[in-house]
């Protein structure tokens, strides 16, 4: 999945829940796409960050995030 079509997920899934903040909005895209690709979600954000661990579903969720907040903000470096 490109960042563009996480991001053409993500603003769907907000027109279906337009009262849930970004977070949330975020954890149902994870939920939606499965297990596989929350893991892919997770291990990018985490090698990202730099870290070695952490919560797939959790760091899946922030993955998303981060991306739709990068692109809507636009890419700063």
């Amino acid at each position: 999945m490109t960042d563009e079509e996480l991001v053409v997920e993500f603003a769907l899934t907000r027109l279906d829940n337009p009262g849930l903040d970004l977070q949330e909005i975020a954890a149902l895209v994870v939920r939606r796409v499965g297990t596989e690709r929350m893991l892919q979600f997770a291990s990018q954000n985490l090698a990202v960050r730099g870290e070695l661990r952490g919560g797939a579903f959790d760091s899946a969720t922030e993955y998303v995030l981060r991306v739709v907040l990068r692109l809507r903000d636009g890419d700063d470096g």
